[in-house]
Parts: C-alpha cells; structure tokens; sequence
C-alpha cells in the first residue's frame, strides 16, 4: 500500500505517555503534510471503546468497561463521539494491581510461570487453587454508590497477606509461601468481584434511566485485562441476569494496538467527525497525556444513591 491509497491518516494524540504521544502524532501530521491527506486526531480510550465494532455487530449504544494497566473506566457510548462516563478508578488500575501482586509473591520463581507476565501468570496460577477462600478481602468502596473502583486496598491486603505467610513460614529469599495459589485465587475472586458490583450498578443506572434499548444490550470490555477469563467469566454472569450481550475483542485487540487506532480513524472517517483537512488546523494540533473520558456523568450516578442487591459470581470457584 502506498500513501496515496490512504484516505486520511489517524494518530492517538491523547491520553498516554507524553514521548509516546509526541512521535505518533508528530509522525502522523508529517505524512498528512506529504500525503495532503485529513488528521485525524485519536483519544486513545475512546479506540479500546470502539474496537469491538470492528469484529462484532455492536450497534449504539452500548455499555463499556475499559480494564488495563493504566486506567478502569465505566461509559456509556452514545456514538462514535458521544461518550459519558459513570465510572472510574481513583487510585491504582486492575492491571497495575494484577502485576504488582503477581511479581511480590515471586510467581517467576515457577517453572512454569518463569517466561510468563505477571498478570497472566497470576491467572493460572489462581486456577490450582484448593481453597479459594483462604484469604479475606474485604469490599472496596461498598460505601460509596457510585460507579467508581479502587484497586489500591485490594492490592495492599494481597501484599499484607504475602508478608503475614512469609513470616509464619520463615520464607526467605526467592522462596514462595505454601498457598501462592490460594492467595492467588482470593486476590483475583476481589478484583472480579469489584468490577462486578461496580458494573452492576452501571447497569441499574442505565435501567432507572431507560439509556439502552431493552432489546439490545451490550456491554463490550476492552483493555488488557479483558484478556483474564475469569473476570470476562464473572462479567458474563452479570450480564446474563441484567440481559446484557457480552462482547470482547480478541486478545491482539484488547491490548495497545495500532489497529484499533486506525479503526477508530474509519469510524470518524466515517462519520464526519474532527476530519481536520486545513494544514494550519493540524498543525495545531497538540497532544494531551491527561485527557478525559467524553462527559461526566459520575456525579449523576452517585446522586441517584443506587443501593444494590449484588448478583453473586463466587459459583466460578465451585469444584
């Protein structure tokens, strides 16, 4: 493929780690300058969002639930520029916890896990469990009804655990605690459990206020951490009691990718939406390592002081 068979060159200028964001775009409104081809500038959480409409028949709109190891995000997609948001993290991401975890209770030191990452590791690691209930993890936020997360204290309870079995054992060194997989399981079990209720409520928002068609329900989960079957597992159950469809891409598609970048430029392309042909107006165009997901509308969820009776997801456990 040549240059002049693009139609417009699309480049994520937002949100994201300022070097990264600064070659992408510099590179991108570069070959729009040679091309004489339309910018079109990208918000990186909106093309995890949107991805699923490239290989499922998503139609708008939809819930989504973004998972990774910078972000945990919770939006009602309108259309290819209309997002609201009802939920976010407010301290650590699931993957960040899931990694963080996984390399303190030294799952490399596994044969099995020695070439793995982290939060894969983690997830088979859980699945040898043989007594998932082992360790307690208190709720996150259960005082809060909103839709927001927080992975923070989950992560910081796995590690407490960690620290009381290695003195109980006298481990030292790279050695491991006996029940890794047990703790495992219990960390995972909290995230998913979380990310359940945290959804849930989304879904019961959305029902008091009538935003999704009755018919057609989706909830489309992207982001790295989509790639974990047992939290996709344990979103199916919620879905299928709200009458929710669960969408995921696959895996290539869950993580950073370029595709998804171009995907979202088709669909704005599509759409006729922030097309920038003027060379003065793409010029200006700057990136943003700080951008927000489409309009807020977390306060609307806490204002409606949602109490929920949370739909169980610990039968994914049974033997």
């Amino acid at each position: 493929m040549k240059l002049r068979d693009v139609d417009a060159i699309a480049a994520t200028v937002k949100p994201g780690l300022p070097q990264s964001l600064l070659i992408g775009t510099k590179f991108g409104k570069y070959l729009s300058k040679i091309g004489r081809k339309p910018f079109i500038p990208i918000h990186h959480m909106e093309a995890h969002a949107l991805t699923a409409r490239m290989v499922h028949k998503v139609d708008f709109p939809f819930l989504v639930l973004l998972i990774s190891g910078g972000h945990c995000l919770l939006a009602l997609v309108e259309k290819v520029d209309k997002f609201y948001l009802l939920g976010a993290s407010i301290d650590d991401a699931p993957g960040e916890a899931f990694d963080k975890v996984a390399r303190r209770s030294k799952l490399h030191n596994i044969p099995d896990f020695y070439d793995i990452c982290s939060g894969a590791a983690l997830e088979i690691a859980a699945t040898r469990a043989t007594d998932p209930e082992q360790f307690y993890f208190p709720p996150s936020l259960c005082q809060y009804r909103n839709c927001n997360f927080s992975f923070a204290g989950i992560k910081s309870r796995a590690i407490y655990h960690l620290i009381k079995e290695e003195k109980r054992h006298n481990i030292v060194g790279d050695s491991i605690i006996p029940d890794i997989y047990n703790l495992c399981a219990a960390f995972q079990m909290a995230i998913s459990r979380h990310i359940c209720n945290r959804t849930q409520r989304a879904m019961e928002y959305i029902q008091m206020k009538n935003l999704l068609p009755m018919e057609n329900k989706t909830l489309v989960v992207s982001g790295g951490v989509a790639c974990n079957n047992f939290i996709a597992n344990a979103l199916n159950i919620i879905c299928s009691e709200m009458g929710y469809n669960l969408v995921r891409p696959p895996p290539k598609l869950c993580t950073d990718n370029g595709i998804m970048v171009a995907w979202n430029g088709v669909e704005r392309y599509m759409a006729n939406s922030d097309i920038l042909t003027n060379p003065e107006d793409i010029e200006k165009v700057d990136i943003n390592q700080k951008a927000p997901l489409g309009e807020n509308w977390i306060e609307r969820v806490t204002e409606a002081n949602l109490k929920c009776k949370w739909i169980q997801i610990k039968k994914l456990y049974a033997k």
